[in-house]
């Protein structure tokens, strides 16, 4: 069973909680029971969903700003006085070919899809030791955490690092009584395809979407409900369950992807020079 027991009354700080799968959650935690922070960077979702939802808090933040994350935090624990659960979910995407990307936009992608799991990781971790309640992190990577996709490398390697972090911070966590699950959804209903509009170079008026793009909106288009994908995550974090995947037809991918590995490590174990190491 999870760490976290039983949801009701404990507090639960969400990353994009004003749109999409953040949302999602942050509603299910709040029908269960929990205090909700719903922390998005864009004010008017935020008060579109205090409208719609009612009894929960928001909060506005920017999880690439470090200080802007502490703030955010401040105003929880002055709001409810602790915090339990920590969903970092906020993300960007960014469809791009190698050695046409501006550095700029891949700062930006850093910054959010990764640096705001570590800002989250780094906050909230004190928080939650100093009640001695125990808690949880959820972070939320992607599929794209497992296979990598032409023209999204970028993407591809914030999710990857996201998937490692939690792996380790899973077993830096759990003897201190504090939960990690990582999320990796395939395709979901969200607007992570239209995130790249917000990116640092900007978008041109007469730009096309990149061959990735276009993929990748018309799989979103298709995918998932956010209430679906958001029903399962709540429901493996009350399990215990460290990966929370949500398409079984993906399996066979990450299958391959182990099959490669292990037979370039058996280039090496069948090579005299090795032996022994």
């Amino acid at each position: 069973m999870s760490i976290i027991g039983d949801i009701a009354g404990k507090t639960a700080f969400v990353t994009g909680g004003a749109s999409g799968i953040g949302l999602e959650i942050g509603r299910m935690l709040m029908e269960q029971g929990a205090n909700v922070m719903l922390a998005d960077m864009v004010p008017e979702r935020l008060k579109a969903v205090k409208a719609d939802l009612g009894n929960v808090e928001t909060v506005l933040c920017d999880v690439a700003d470090a200080c802007s994350l502490k703030a955010a935090a401040k105003t929880t624990i002055e709001t409810f006085g602790k915090v339990h659960i920590v969903v970092n979910n906020a993300g960007v995407s960014l469809g791009h070919t190698p050695g046409d990307t501006p550095l700029e936009d891949w700062q930006w992608l850093v910054d959010i899809n990764l640096m705001g799991v570590i800002n989250g990781i780094e906050i909230f971790t004190p928080l939650i030791k100093s009640h001695g309640e125990g808690g949880y992190f959820v972070n939320t990577a992607s599929m794209s955490g497992h296979l990598a996709t032409p023209q999204l490398g970028a993407y591809t390697a914030t999710k990857f690092a996201v998937v490692g972090l939690s792996e380790s911070l899973r077993m830096d966590l759990e003897p201190q009584g504090i939960g990690v699950s990582v999320l990796c959804p395939g395709w979901v209903k969200t607007d992570i395809n239209k995130a790249h509009e917000g990116r640092p170079s900007g978008v041109e008026d007469d730009e096309q979407p990149s061959e990735a793009m276009q993929m990748v909106t018309e799989a979103v288009d298709n995918g998932l409900s956010p209430r679906f994908v958001a029903e399962w995550t709540v429901e493996c974090m009350k399990a215990g369950r460290f990966y929370i995947f949500t398409h079984p037809s993906m399996r066979r991918w990450v299958q391959k992807r182990a099959a490669m590995v292990d037979a370039d490590y058996a280039a090496i174990e069948n090579d005299p020079r090795f032996q022994g190491r």
